[in-house]
């Protein structure tokens, strides 16, 4: 017979699994036949949390994500079996075929936002992202600057023109992929985004990321790939590798989507401030390419 559970339990039980996945914790096993499904759920819950987590005074995130660090794998989720918990609430885009329509729906759902403490810092206007909405590559930078909040679009300024330039030199074109960044306001004085406002955020982005279905992910710069990754490692021990990606929270309209690879490489705008990485960023970026079959042009850029 099938078990219900007590809407207040599921209820309980989606924020713990839900919290889990903003703490970075992604993966639920399927326990052995035998148990009760009740049994089941609780007991894939507590497997995936910290032992710290299951009293009342758990780990900070910040000591979470040091813990994580020693992981170095990306945010695949293993679900423990289907539809015993609904986790994910329905989204405006699910059953929209068209990514570009899809993408559209986002920004509506997106509104005016005022989720975080970024719209009264002195946005002019939220910076959604642009570009392919089929891209094979999506660019996944931290925030915007003050050319960005200006012109409504991401990586527009110096940085911009750089990654532009990276682009090209890749023999692709910026309409050729997508570009968006963690959190969609600037923050003031473009510091770095807090752990809120990019928790806040971030489940927009990994919306696009389901509707776009990228193969390969390049996070710009540590702020980016920490965020993706819940991995809190220095950009020496993120970069030279791919790691397995898929969105967490959400799903994509394509059930047959394996999720991307995830590069790391530096941010342009500290490229600009020390050019003397530019040869890794290209060594990073010839990884992209190899792994996407794509010639570069036979003057690509230093």
């Amino acid at each position: 017979m099938a078990l219900t559970l007590d809407p207040e339990l599921r209820r309980a039980l989606a924020e713990r699994v839900r919290y889990c996945h903003e703490m970075g914790i992604y993966d639920f096993y399927r326990r052995e036949p035998g148990l009760s499904r009740l049994t089941e759920i609780q007991s894939a819950v507590a497997e995936a949390l910290p032992a710290s987590l299951s009293s009342p005074s758990f780990t900070s995130p910040s000591e979470l994500r040091e813990e994580m660090s020693a992981r170095k794998s990306a945010a695949v989720a293993v679900v423990a079996e289907d539809n015993i918990l609904e986790i994910v609430a329905p989204k405006p885009e699910y059953g929209v075929a068209d990514p570009s329509a899809a993408l559209k729906l986002i920004r509506e759902d997106l509104g005016d936002c005022t989720r975080c403490k970024l719209h009264k810092q002195g946005r002019k206007q939220i910076v959604f992202g642009v570009g392919n909405p089929r891209a094979e590559l999506m660019f996944v930078g931290e925030g915007p600057g003050a050319d960005e909040d200006t012109q409504g679009e991401p990586f527009v300024g110096r940085a911009g023109q750089l990654l532009n330039n990276m682009i090209k030199a890749m023999g692709l074109r910026r309409e050729d992929v997508y570009i968006a960044n963690v959190v969609k306001c600037r923050p003031p004085g473009n510091r770095t985004p807090e752990r809120d406002e990019c928790e806040t955020c971030s489940p927009f982005l990994m919306r696009q990321i389901a509707v776009i279905k990228p193969k390969v992910i390049v996070a710009l710069g540590a702020v980016s790939a920490k965020n993706l990754l819940a991995i809190n490692a220095p950009m020496s021990e993120l970069r030279g590798r791919f790691y397995d990606f898929k969105p967490a929270g959400v799903r994509s309209s394509d059930a047959s989507w394996p999720g991307a690879r995830l590069a790391v490489t530096y941010h342009p705008a500290f490229l600009l401030r020390d050019p003397r990485q530019k040869g890794e960023a290209w060594k990073d970026l010839q990884m992209v390419m190899k792994y996407l079959g794509i010639e570069p042009p036979k003057k690509a850029a230093e």
